[in-house]
């Protein structure tokens, strides 16, 4: 009967055989958010695009359901005369885009140009 030697037990004592790790990897979610879907769609695949050139593993952009944001307003002031209405609706556009990579990397990718109107979320975890 043969007995695994888990690789704790080969850290623990000091042993040779098993290669150090680097730098701890991260799992990084960057949320983007806008209500000009151009803006959006420039800074997701500028962002992508500098995370490709890094050697990073990338996953997105995933598009998140639209808000669609509504007002209806009552155009005459006073209470005379025909009901009529305006109709407001402001969209907002959402991206998701997960990267698994060091923290020290996620400054250089996000040191990118931002469209105005674009508001950038980052979030750290371990993995």
């Amino acid at each position: 009967m043969t007995t695994a030697v888990k690789p704790e037990a080969y850290k623990a004592a000091g042993k040779v055989g098993l290669e150090e790790e680097g730098p701890q990897e991260h799992r990084i979610r960057i949320t983007l958010t806008s209500k000009n879907v151009k803006n959006l769609e420039k800074v997701c695949a500028d962002l992508i695009k500098g995370a490709k050139d890094k050697k990073l593993k990338v996953k997105g952009p995933v598009r998140m359901p639209t808000k669609v944001l509504r007002i209806t307003t009552r155009k005459g002031a006073s209470g005379q005369g025909t009901d009529t209405f305006d109709k407001f609706e402001m969209r907002i556009h959402k991206r998701l885009i997960d990267l698994q990579s060091p923290a020290e990397v996620v400054k250089q990718i996000t040191s990118i140009s931002i469209e105005p109107g674009v508001e950038v979320e980052v979030t750290i975890q371990d993995l």
